[in-house]
């Protein structure tokens, strides 16, 4: 199973502005790129911050659904929201959106949602006092699911748990030509941070330079079995 991170930044490490304003930096070509990653995956983990923020889900454009009926899989990729809590908002477009809806929280999380049809799937993985997502029984769950390629779009924090359970293969960054500054402004990845020993190293396998936007294609070191 591999999953791979896709993400666009400003020059100087910015996934947003200081007020949290959806993101606008990234080019049509940056917005072509993660389709693409999209098209190619089994599924699409995105974390519900990022999903009550944008409000729904980027769709496989029609252009590239035949790519994905040719492969014999389906037009779009199940979209998996994780959520501890299992808070989001059911209002949200995404709802209404021509998808399968998969939903990975604990048993606390899943209470709000194993009455209604809003989920195609209710996945449980939790550390043994419920009070997290296990990571390891995550791979285990997808991988009986027939799921071999993930697309992971963000939030910071899930970026930053996931990193730490070795689970990013593989990062597709964009770095797009602009500063937005501010200490309080968001980075890719939040969380509590890594000490330089156990901070996630990468081995760059491509750079793109596309105008002013680089895409940069790296590979995650693993440092222990993931």
């Amino acid at each position: 199973m591999k999953t791979t991170l896709v993400l666009a930044m400003t020059a100087d490490g910015k996934i947003s502005d200081v007020t949290r304003s959806a993101p606008t930096f990234g080019s049509d070509r940056d917005y072509a790129h993660m389709e693409e990653q999209i098209m190619l995956s089994d599924v699409v983990l995105v974390g519900s911050g990022t999903l009550n923020d944008g409000g729904s889900a980027v769709e496989t454009k029609p252009a590239l659904i035949q790519t994905r009926l040719d492969r014999g899989v389906s037009a779009q990729p199940p979209q998996i929201i994780c959520s501890r809590s299992g808070k989001i908002d059911p209002e949200l477009p995404f709802f209404s959106q021509p998808i399968e809806r998969w939903l990975l929280t604990t048993t606390i999380g899943s209470q709000d949602w194993l009455d209604r049809d809003s989920f195609d799937r209710v996945l449980v993985c939790e550390t043994p006092d419920g009070s997290d997502l296990d990571w390891q029984a995550v791979k285990i769950k997808l991988a009986g699911l027939g799921v071999e390629n993930i697309c992971f779009l963000g939030g910071a924090e899930l970026a930053a748990s996931l990193f730490a359970a070795n689970f990013i293969d593989e990062l597709w960054l964009t770095i797009c030509p602009f500063v937005y500054g501010g200490s309080t402004a968001p980075s890719p990845v939040s969380g509590s941070g890594f000490t330089p020993e156990l901070a996630p190293r990468l081995k760059l396998l491509s750079v793109d330079r596309v105008e002013d936007e680089l895409f940069l294609h790296y590979q995650v070191q693993k440092t222990v079995d993931a």
